[in-house]
């Protein structure tokens, strides 16, 4: 995003006049009541907007003092969560039904078919529709299915050893979670609405998106 997150973090820039994290909460489903947000540059700027509840969910905030990955901001909370949880990431805009979709398994990953899905991790299935791997960014893609960051998982995560990737300077959540494709089942549903934001003409097809499916 460049200059557009040099005074503000990134969930909070704005998509017709409302915060990207804005449209998360409020299209969590309801049986979600408390949200913890793994924060790092300019976390307290997230805080200071949402405060300790939104919309009647609780929230928490934990601080990610060094860049650790999706894996490593999972692991910095596990000892508060309990039961089965629903992982996202706070700059991506996801649909209520896509959420509710998800949750009605124990385990799960969200995709979304396109075109272009080298450019995300690709998601490969059996012919149940179970996760077989997670592929990031290959050259050559097995499957259409770009993953699309949300995850429904418990504790049973925490008995696989972290996936390091970049080098090895931060850890992968669905690199972690494709570990259990052996031993568990994890479902994959496929998304209607999912708009990643990685730049900044994201955000005015955001817009469109939000005009289209999005009643907040």
């Amino acid at each position: 995003m460049g200059k557009l997150t040099n005074d503000i973090p990134k969930p909070l820039l704005k998509i017709s006049g409302r915060p990207i994290l804005e449209y998360t909460l409020a299209n969590l489903p309801r049986e979600i009541d408390e949200v913890i947000f793994v924060v790092g540059y300019l976390g307290h700027q997230i805080r200071n907007h949402f405060g300790e509840k939104y919309q009647g969910k609780n929230l928490q905030y934990i601080w990610q003092l060094s860049p650790s990955g999706t894996g490593g901001a999972l692991w910095q909370i596990k000892k508060t969560l309990h039961g089965k949880f629903i992982v996202l990431m706070g700059d991506d805009l996801y649909h209520q039904k896509d959420l509710k979709k998800i949750l009605k398994h124990d385990l799960a990953v969200l995709v979304k078919e396109i075109e272009e899905p080298s450019r995300f991790g690709v998601i490969e299935v059996d012919k149940n529709g179970h996760l077989v791997q997670i592929v990031e960014k290959p050259a050559e893609p097995k499957s259409n299915l770009a993953n699309a960051g949300v995850y429904v998982l418990d504790s049973r995560i925490f008995n696989y050893p972290l996936v390091p990737v970049y080098n090895g300077q931060e850890f992968g959540l669905p690199q972690t979670m494709a570990q259990m494709a052996d031993k568990h089942k994890i479902k994959v549903e496929r998304a209607e609405v999912w708009h990643p934001n990685t730049k900044g003409e994201d955000l005015k097809r955001a817009e469109e998106i939000v005009e289209k499916y999005f009643l907040i």
